[in-house]
């Protein structure tokens, strides 16, 4: 029988990339964001593989979130992987000059839409007695960086909720992961900076950052391990990276 995962932030970046990976190793996906035609080309692309589904939704609106979960047909509803990739992060400020807005943003996406998913789906894995749940937090979950006070608070919540997670889970027969990614190269840096793409670009100048499809592969990995082995906690830096923000450029 093949595994059902769902993803959130399925669009692009890590979260597209993981599904493509998922749909290599012929585990079926719904797929969700806020993109419908981003979602709608994915699923279609990814059809030839493995059976596919979108969900529509912010997961910062839990109403949404819970109704577009709870009405899935019966045949998706035994959900085996969630990865919570879903997130964003907004600015780059010292604290007293952030914008309540960017803070508002990062906490409801990258913390209350976890829980929000996460509350979803764990119902029926519990009832089942099986799963495994991935989270992404960050590099910025480790070590605090100087004008990314929230930002950095918010993955170091998700670093809370993922060790909180194994401590009342594991009991169920369910697995949970954390995954903290260094400087990938994705559209991440496109929002901090507000759609500064020249901003955004010099982020990734002078090294070799990671890509999507390295995180992709340690999701595989870990949603892989033999039923004996946990991932639990997984930090991965571009090899020119020794911490958040110390970076070796050409």
């Amino acid at each position: 029988m093949s595994r059902i995962a769902l993803i959130t932030g399925a669009s692009s970046g890590i979260g597209k990339a993981t599904a493509e990976a998922f749909a290599n190793i012929g585990i079926d996906l719904i797929l969700c964001g806020r993109r419908q035609d981003r979602l709608d080309e994915l699923a279609a692309e990814l059809a030839q593989y493995v059976k596919t589904t979108t969900l529509l939704f912010d997961v910062r609106d839990y109403a949404t979130v819970s109704q577009a979960i709870g009405t899935l047909p019966e045949d998706w509803k035994a959900i085996d992987i969630l990865v919570n990739n879903a997130g964003n992060a907004h600015g780059l400020s010292a604290i007293q000059d952030g914008d309540v807005a960017d803070w508002d943003a990062m906490i409801d996406g990258n913390v209350q839409g976890l829980l929000y998913v996460s509350k979803a789906v764990i119902t029926g894995m519990v009832e089942r007695g099986r799963g495994h749940i991935v989270n992404l937090s960050s590099v910025a979950g480790k070590q605090t960086y100087a004008n990314g006070a929230v930002y950095c608070a918010s993955k170091k919540a998700v670093e809370a909720i993922s060790e909180g997670m194994r401590l009342d889970l594991t009991q169920h027969g369910i697995k949970v992961t954390n995954i903290a990614p260094g400087a990938v190269e994705t559209e991440f840096s496109l929002v901090r900076f507000k759609g500064d793409e020249n901003r955004a670009a010099k982020v990734y100048e002078g090294f070799d950052p990671l890509l999507a499809e390295d995180i992709a592969n340690a999701v595989v990995y870990a949603v892989n391990a033999p039923a004996r082995v946990t991932i639990a906690d997984l930090t991965i830096y571009a090899s020119a990276q020794s911490a958040p923000t110390i970076i070796h450029r050409k």
